[in-house]
């Protein structure tokens, strides 16, 4: 018989849907424990608060919307993810008996490009490299995830190929093509662009680390691996939206001069 989560926020397997039961050659999951369930926790309570706090700036905002407006879903949509997690949803066993978190991948499918338009409405980039990014984006995580998923070792190798060929890809709109963008604007605009766009690179870097000492080598414990993934996503999401967001009278400047993407 399948242990049942620890005991606290996640349910038994009694009351779980079909998606999450382990493979049938498992006899225990190792999950996630109290260390683990406080890292999501606090990560929700961070993102949820911090997306009521860009709603109510997004009300005042007049040019500088749709930068509040791309912050509000990046924290919004990690947040129902983390609330999903915390419900005992979102998770499923993968190969080697381990608790595999796919809200987070539904989350960073949404999130990712949603940050990479941000960036792209910073720097004043054209929509074409803003998709191009985006699309690197979205290679990276579904590669991940796939990876996460497989159950040869080999296939599992070449997703995480693929996923650093994505992440190399969308690295290299933000240092150069982004950058050139933000350069022709110049000013303060340009030095705010420079200090988001380190920190989404430093922190994307990241995750297909912790993903290789994780799903890949399963090296780290799941709590581990879920502490490190709430401490990205606050950094990426939270310390991010709110370094944009005390660029208020920046962005106003710059949202006359900067072309409107729909």
């Amino acid at each position: 018989a399948i242990a049942g989560c620890r005991r606290g926020i996640f349910p038994r397997r009694d009351r779980m849907t079909g998606s999450a039961v382990a493979p049938s050659a498992c006899t225990t999951i190792e999950e996630v424990g109290s260390t683990g369930v406080g890292a999501l926790t606090i990560a929700f309570l961070v993102l949820g608060v911090s997306t009521i706090v860009f709603i109510a700036r997004a009300g005042s905002a007049t040019a500088q919307k749709r930068y509040y407006y791309c912050s509000i879903f990046i924290c919004g949509f990690a947040t129902m993810a983390y609330f999903a997690m915390l419900s005992g949803q979102g998770w499923t066993a993968i190969a080697g008996c381990r608790q595999f978190f796919y809200a987070h991948y539904a989350d960073w499918a949404v999130t990712f490009v949603l940050t990479t338009i941000l960036l792209g409405l910073v720097a004043g980039a054209e929509a074409d490299l803003i998709g191009g990014a985006a699309g690197s984006a979205v290679v990276m995580i579904f590669s991940l995830y796939m990876g996460s998923v497989s159950v040869v070792t080999t296939v599992k190798w070449f997703w995480f190929l693929i996923s650093l060929m994505g992440l190399a890809g969308a690295v290299v709109h933000f240092a150069q093509s982004f950058k050139a963008a933000a350069d022709l604007k110049g000013g303060e605009g340009s030095a705010l662009y420079g200090k988001v766009a380190w920190i989404v690179i430093l922190t994307w870097m990241c995750y297909p680390v912790v993903w290789l000492f994780s799903e890949g080598f399963a090296s780290f414990s799941v709590s581990f691996e879920v502490c490190a993934y709430a401490l990205l996503d606050i950094v990426a999401k939270v310390v991010m939206g709110f370094m944009v967001m005390s660029a208020h009278d920046v962005l106003g400047e710059s949202g006359s001069q900067t072309r409107e993407y729909v």
